[in-house]
């Protein structure tokens, strides 16, 4: 991974007429005499004694702001060679790749080979985007603003939200799900639904120390326990023809892969909006070639070992595992798979429930650092407070749809891939030729971060990612519309290329867009 120069925007001369954020005594979060608690707890007047004594229980302070080269170590790179091993080694997960059958009726050999070839793809783009954590100590949707500018910045950071409180009504319907399943009928959906948000929420709280905590030891038992479910299903007995009467032919078959494919894309790509949210605080001198090897191992190896999982038990042709996975529910089907060790398999299957707390504290932290990268009225905001905020949203949202999980979860994740996609490309190209060594701009400068009149103006990142949604519009394919190259490339239904057109169209446009930018901007 090549390594792109970035320097100190101090040095350069500033407008005098406008104050920036890192000049505000009540804003000023990083490289400055005010620390962040001090800050935060200065600004709010009388709520101040409550937010200090939140800070020194450990609460974290720091929102989007810049993490200074003197507050990173190393002991943050080893933290997150396990954090996205314990993150993906949940139940949500095995969700995913019970959808090859559930919905696409795709044998277990072409299920494995589209999780194995998509996901290749997917964690190669993903794993780009955690190399800059380090190299900026900036959060992943604060880089956008260096190729987006603010306005682009603002809308990525939108989007974000949405995709982090989605995966995170998954989360949490998945999870309530499978504490319903333990003792049916003992614990209603719906308080199973709360109890995952509300155990989601508290490590948030005290912040990205916690995190990492908490994700560097918990893969461990989730490895075993996944293990444990591989090898009852094997005695259950995997059938590699179990699907081979139902599945579709010819440019059906290939249809089915192509928009099975672009769900599993998208459940690797789902984690580039937030990838280098944590790993800012490694240092900049780590080797970018590091970074990216740790992350595509940490999230190809688990995620693919899981999805294989899923797929393979809804190979099992024993009625009891068809009955159960025909109810639509992950945690029945699991229920069913550790129904042979009695009271031991209710117990693995409250460890199975709570694994997905390993996912979605990382989807509600992230989502609250979104909010605040919304901009600056949104940023003097703790990151606490909108922690809290989105933690209501997604509890309530998934009691409403705990009924519907399937179709949320193909849908949404459909969707997602699309807008991943022109964000990730739209970065590298960024990153690659014009921030690069002798390019236009020939690197980033970081202080700039928080400073509209400094960044791009984002007119070149906006158009490319308009471009990015006609390329998702025209090929995408979804129960609700199919776009015009998605019929054509498929049979009945279309086939779904709404992500790989996203990611051509902007591939496409952004390079000729930015110089012209570059060119009448200067920046």
């Amino acid at each position: 991974m090549a390594d792109t120069p970035i320097y100190d925007s101090r040095k350069i001369e500033k407008p005098s007429v406008e104050i920036l954020p890192a000049q505000d005594p009540a804003y000023q979060h990083h490289d400055g005499d005010t620390e962040p608690g001090r800050a935060i707890v200065a600004r709010f007047g009388f709520l101040g004694p409550f937010l200090s004594k939140l800070f020194e229980l450990g609460v974290e302070a720091r929102g989007v702001d810049r993490i200074p080269e003197d507050m990173r170590d190393d002991t943050h790179f080893w933290n997150n060679i396990f954090m996205w091993w314990s993150v993906n080694m949940v139940l949500t997960t095995v969700s995913i790749g019970i959808l090859a059958q559930q919905l696409f009726t795709l044998t277990l050999p072409h299920a494995a080979a589209t999780i194995l070839c998509f996901g290749a793809v997917g964690a190669a783009l993903t794993s780009f985007i955690a190399t800059l954590g380090p190299k900026t100590g900036l959060r992943t949707m604060i880089i956008t603003r260096f190729s987006s500018g603010y306005i682009g910045g603002t809308i990525y950071s939108i989007l974000n939200i949405l995709t982090q409180l989605g995966f995170s009504v998954i989360c949490v319907i998945v999870g309530g799900q499978t504490l319903a399943s333990v003792n049916p009928g003992t614990l209603p959906l719906v308080a199973g639904v709360v109890i995952i948000g509300v155990l989601s929420v508290i490590p948030c709280f005290i912040g990205y120390d916690m995190i990492h905590f908490c994700e560097r030891y918990a893969w461990m038992p989730l490895l075993v326990v996944m293990l444990m479910l591989w090898s009852l299903g094997a005695r259950a007995g995997y059938n590699l023809s179990s699907e081979s009467k139902h599945e579709d032919t010819g440019r059906s078959l290939s249809s089915d892969i192509l928009s099975f494919g672009g769900i599993i894309f998208a459940g690797f790509t789902g984690w580039a909006p937030v990838a280098a949210d944590y790993n800012c605080r490694i240092p900049a001198h780590t080797s970018s070639k590091k970074i990216f090897l740790m992350t595509f191992i940490g999230l190809y190896l688990p995620i693919c070992f899981v999805e294989l999982l899923g797929a393979a038990l809804t190979s099992i042709s024993d009625p009891a595992y068809i009955d159960a996975l025909s109810s639509g529910s992950t945690g029945e089907l699991v229920s069913q798979v550790l129904s042979p060790w009695k009271g031991g398999g209710k117990f693995i299957l409250v460890l199975l429930a709570l694994s997905v707390l390993m996912n979605n504290i990382v989807n509600t932290y992230s989502a609250g650092l979104s909010i605040q990268a919304l901009g600056r009225p949104f940023a003097v905001v703790p990151r606490f407070f909108w922690t809290f905020v989105s933690f209501v949203i997604y509890t309530v949202a998934g009691v409403a749809g705990r009924e519907h999980f399937s179709a949320i979860l193909s849908n949404f994740l459909s969707i997602l891939g699309y807008w991943t996609a022109w964000f990730i490309v739209i970065v590298m190209e960024e990153h690659f030729i014009f921030r690069r060594k002798g390019g236009r701009l020939g690197g980033y400068n970081l202080d700039d971060w928080d400073s509209p009149s400094r960044l791009p103006l984002g007119i070149a990142g906006i158009l490319a990612a308009c471009f990015g949604a006609a390329g998702a519009v025209v090929g995408m394919s979804e129960v609700w519309y199919t776009g015009p190259i998605g019929k054509m490339a498929g049979a009945e239904f279309g086939a779904d290329l709404g992500f790989e057109l996203a990611f051509a169209f902007s591939a496409v446009s952004y390079p000729p867009l930015r110089w012209l930018e570059i060119y009448y901007t200067g920046r």
